[in-house]
């Protein structure tokens, strides 16, 4: 006899929503965690007074009103709306890119018609199909926000020359003819009141969970315990790289203490140039709008190769890992009663909410 319907690898976003879910239905569930600390990469840690994204900057936002109210229903998410700017030297500019913009770069720029003037007439300069991220980046906003808004940032991201990297990746890069600073398209957004871990720790209300238990230091056990198992967990590692490893790109952090009540007027400032090392700064009392304490704490972000003992962000989708990764959930669709779900377990980049409602969809069979 199984002890457990479910056995959860891992409490991020997808596993706590499966094993809420699953709780809610009536089923036995034991989430374990090889970390400390729930939440995977949305936990937040409360560092005099402020609730800090220790792993980097995490901005809900989502078209999914099912999702919206499923978050909403375990705390309150506050109005924070994602309007990031971009410095380089001494210059500074809104993101995405749009008319603030634009009539910052050019100065006879005040109408749209203005702004896709300079534009169409840099983008002559690419002919044909775009063969590279440069060439892309070129056609679609031509070459002087290329090169001062992003080019430095995207090879410190990716440590490689924009004329190495694929066009794909920046195919979808937001450009709007409107004074319109909000990131996001999306019609919900916000940071959860009280941090991520609040929101987790709300969702696995009344689920045993045991930290600092790693799942493949003793599969065959943990496998015993539960009817299916709930893996988030990076998928070659799961099949102990037996097709090769996955490749990854990673972060580091560097945290700094300001007594200073406003260091930089923003939560996220980009920095698109090569100057400095670092692509972005968080000050994190701006997500939750804390105001009163004079002092303030800073994230400088760092990307980084994945060695190993890193933390995985970022997956690298060249032709080469996707088909490796795609050899992977060859492997995974014929493994009974294990459930893969997640950034890790799928090697695909998810916004929060996608990781959400695939858990959701994921869960909705449970009998």
């Amino acid at each position: 006899m199984k002890k457990y319907d479910y056995l959860v690898v891992g409490s991020g976003l997808f596993g706590a929503t499966f094993a809420n879910i699953a709780k809610n239905n009536g089923q036995s569930v034991l989430v374990i965690e090889k970390r400390n600390h729930i939440g995977g990469n949305v936990y937040t840690e409360k560092v005099e007074g402020i609730n800090v994204h220790k792993y980097g900057a995490h901005i809900f936002h989502t078209d999914y009103k099912d999702v919206w109210d499923y978050v909403n229903s375990f705390v309150e998410f506050n109005r924070y709306t994602n309007s990031p700017i971009a410095k380089i030297g001494d210059e500074v500019y809104n993101m995405p890119f749009n008319m603030n913009t634009f009539s910052k770069m050019w100065n006879d720029v005040f109408a749209p018609e203005d702004a896709l003037r300079h534009i169409n007439e840099e983008r002559k300069e690419i002919k044909g199909e775009p063969k590279n991220l440069e060439e892309q980046a070129i056609s679609l906003v031509g070459r002087t926000i290329y090169e001062k808004l992003i080019k430095g940032y995207t090879e410190k991201q990716w440590n490689r020359d924009c004329k190495d990297l694929p066009s794909f990746i920046i195919k979808r890069l937001p450009v709007r003819l409107t004074y319109d600073n909000n990131y996001f398209n999306d019609r919900y957004q916000g940071i959860p009141m009280g941090g991520y871990t609040l929101l987790v720790e709300k969702m696995l209300e009344g689920i045993e969970v045991q930290l600092n238990t790693d799942y493949l230091s003793d599969k065959k056990y943990f496998d015993s315990l539960a009817k299916t198992v709930v893996y988030t967990g990076p998928i070659d590692e799961y099949f102990d790289y037996s097709l090769g490893e996955l490749e990854w790109r990673s972060l580091k952090f560097d945290n700094k203490i300001y007594f200073t009540e406003n260091f930089q007027g923003n939560a996220v400032v980009n920095y698109t140039g090569h100057e400095v090392d670092y692509t972005r700064t968080i000050e994190h009392k701006h997500f939750e709008f804390v105001t009163g304490n004079k002092i303030t704490i800073v994230t400088y972000e760092y990307p980084s190769d994945y060695e190993k003992g890193m933390e995985k962000y970022y997956t690298v989708n060249d032709d080469k890992n996707n088909k490796l990764a795609e050899k992977y959930r060859e492997l995974a669709s014929k493994e009974k009663n294990v459930i893969f779900g997640g950034r890790l377990a799928e090697y695909k980049y998810y916004d929060m909410d996608d990781v959400i409602k695939r858990a959701m969809e994921e869960a909705s069979g449970l009998n």
